[in-house]
This record gives C-alpha cells, structure tokens and sequence, in this order.
C-alpha cells in the first residue's frame, strides 16, 4: 500500500455556477470577478502537491482532466492537508498575480514558465 499524492502544475477549479447551485463548496470554485492583488482561498479533494515559489495558472476544470487554456497567474501561498471523513483534502490560499484576456489567443506560460508580452522584444528585423 502506497501514498498517493499527486503533482499540480496548475490549480484546477470549478465554474462558480457549481457553487451557486449548491454542488460545490465556494473554495472549491473560481471567483465570480478575480483581482490582481487579492488572495482567495481553494479546496481540493486529494493530497495535492503545488509548486509555491512561482507563477502558475489558474484553470477551470469540467471534471476527468478537461481544463481550460489559463484563466489567471497566481501563486499559491499556503497549502495544506488534512482529513475530513476519511478523505484526504487539500486547502489553501492563493494570490492572483495577473488576469488573462478571454479573448487573447497567446500561450501565458511554457511549462512552469510565465510568457510575459510586455517584456519581448516585438521589433521585426
């Protein structure tokens, strides 16, 4: 018998319709309107391990892996584990870094690291 625990490279939440029709606790879902500077807190279920000394996207998720394109960088603040009715939960707070454009196309991050337009050279030679 092993641990199981698994590796985030985004944090994955629901559509806050989830919440406003009583299926999914508020942490458990993306902010109706997300700040940049504000910190919100997230639940999953599972022992959930985050990368916390960098951005990340924040994503939503339908369920069985279909994720959105990235919805927000944040960093995650503080995580933790726990038990609650012999299942296994991770809780925690994150910071909203940057709010991404619906309607830009560009790719945010490559793997683990954050794409930021502001800062490329766009001269064409």
């Amino acid at each position: 018998m092993g641990i199981q625990t698994e590796y985030n490279p985004d944090l994955a939440l629901r559509n806050i319709e989830e919440y406003n029709a009583k299926r999914r606790d508020l942490e458990e879902c993306i902010p109706e309107i997300l700040e940049i500077g504000k910190t919100y807190p997230f639940l999953k279920e599972g022992q959930r391990n985050y990368w916390m000394l960098g951005e990340m996207p924040l994503v939503e998720t339908a369920g069985d892996q279909k994720l959105s394109t990235p919805l927000a960088s944040i960093r995650i603040i503080e995580a933790t584990h726990f038990v609650l009715d012999d299942k296994v939960f991770t809780s925690g707070t994150y910071r909203v870094v940057d709010v991404f454009d619906p309607k830009d196309p560009r790719p945010h991050f490559n793997g683990l690291a954050r794409i930021r337009y502001d800062t490329l050279d766009t001269k064409v030679s």
